[in-house]
């Protein structure tokens, strides 16, 4: 029996584990460990969901410490679990495992993606902030155009009891307050929600796949961060930014997703320098030449831009997006730019807390909010640092309504996004072609 211990971060680690080590006597998982996402360390995984062989559960420690869990606990094998790291953090991790005289493992799709009986698209990135999701949206849309019934199947992000979140679903606002859903949580399902699309997540994804298979004609996997999808895909679609030229070769597993991708939007190109999106054209070319490539642009607009101009801004924007995705600057700063506004407010004097320490932790954030809340009590801290910066307006480039879950106390303006197709024939005509070709087989058939 090997002594595993698995790197991850609330998400793709425990779906490893649940396909691949669970009810498995040939291994032991000893334990995990997180990063990327607080307040998850210091957990167990329960026992509910880890299994016969785990009547106690697995706990879950910092990363920080892997040597000497490695030490104390025996361990045979480090397997990396977790998505959207830069291929030299990657080897470091490595080079810790190998220099503490155990295994490192990546495991490969053959054993990490379940098979569905639907028709299954994904939509998946090379980094996080690529603006996977809006293009997962027009996605979703165009399928329902064909007269199919999409139902998404997003990423984990199981934030809270796990034991209680093995399968969520979510086809009504009402349903996001009742399971508690965090912020981040939110603007990943709240967009889908309101243009009619079900959305289930969790933890237990062949759970998940069963009941979604129920009531759907095509499963979309919407992916997180640059992870690859959890499930066979019959379509994937990849989505790559010119505004980080090269991150496609160089983050895992995003060059994994690059390279496996029947189609690579390039997004956002309405933006980017016209070299660097030349440079990713040529570097999908070299690597992935079966590919089918679009072009997309991201389009921003809030409802009055004449309230924008000429005022000192605070512009809040998805967290996930700046801090482990990296990205200086978001949707809402375009927006700021593109209508007028006279001053980017520096809100980090003003920051509380653990927003404060992201800041610390994210040095490149500067005239910015990152929109944090992966806890009440960090949601507190994001509302008291808008209360107490100073700006005349707060641009909210949040995917959500963030009023809805916080309280705003100075006149503020959302700034919404959405994809546009530039190249035509296009995703549009590639979906009418793959609903063509995996249409419903007829009741009665084959008997």
């Amino acid at each position: 029996m090997k002594r595993i211990l698995i790197l991850g971060a609330a998400g793709r680690d425990f779906h490893n584990f649940n396909v691949l080590f669970r009810n498995n006597p040939d291994y032991q998982v000893v334990a995990f460990t997180a990063t990327q996402i607080p307040d998850i360390a210091g957990r167990r995984y329960p026992p509910e969901l880890a299994g016969r062989l785990y009547p106690q559960g697995i706990p879950i420690f910092e990363e920080k410490d892997m040597e000497s869990l490695v030490a104390e606990h025996k361990i045979d094998a480090v397997v990396f679990s977790y998505s959207d790291v830069s291929h030299q953090t990657l080897m470091h991790l490595a080079s810790r495992a190998v220099a503490a005289d155990v295994d490192f493992w990546l495991l490969g799709t053959a054993h990490t993606q379940i098979k569905s009986t639907v028709p299954v698209v994904s939509v998946c990135a090379v980094r996080t902030g690529c603006g996977k999701s809006p293009v997962s949206r027009l996605v979703a849309g165009e399928l329902r155009r064909q007269g199919r019934k999409p139902v998404v199947i997003r990423h984990p992000m199981p934030y809270g009891d796990l034991a209680a979140q093995a399968v969520q679903r979510f086809a009504t606002m009402e349903d996001l307050d009742l399971q508690q859903c965090t912020i981040e949580e939110r603007e990943e399902y709240e967009p889908h929600i309101v243009k009619g699309t079900v959305v289930y997540a969790g933890v237990d994804y062949e759970k998940i796949l069963r009941q979604a298979e129920k009531e759907a004609d095509v499963i979309l996997w919407d992916g997180g961060n640059n992870d690859t999808p959890f499930y066979v895909s019959d379509l994937e679609i990849v989505v790559v930014d010119p505004h980080r030229p090269g991150h496609e070769l160089s983050y895992f597993p995003g060059e994994v997703n690059l390279r496996r991708a029947d189609v690579i939007v390039i997004n956002k190109v309405d933006t980017a320098e016209p070299h660097n999106i030349e440079t990713v054209r040529q570097n999908i070319k070299l690597n992935n030449p079966k590919a089918v490539v679009f072009e997309m642009a991201c389009r921003v607009s809030i409802p009055d831009p004449s309230l924008v101009k000429g005022k000192r801004v605070l512009v809040v924007e998805d967290g996930p997006t700046l801090t482990h995705g990296e990205m200086p600057y978001g949707a809402g700063v375009v927006a700021a730019r593109q209508y007028g506004a006279a001053e980017l407010v520096d809100p980090r004097p003003y920051a509380m807390g653990s927003i404060r320490g992201t800041y610390e932790r994210y040095r490149h954030l500067t005239n910015l909010l990152p929109a944090m809340g992966y806890s009440a009590i960090q949601r507190h801290e994001l509302e008291e640092t808008i209360r107490r910066t100073p700006c005349d307006l707060v641009l909210v480039a949040t995917p959500i309504d963030l009023a809805r879950v916080i309280k705003l106390d100075k006149p503020n303006l959302r700034v919404t996004y959405e994809v546009e197709e530039l190249t035509k024939p296009g995703l549009a005509e590639t979906l009418a072609k793959f609903t063509h070709e995996h249409a419903p087989v007829p009741t009665g058939a084959g008997k």
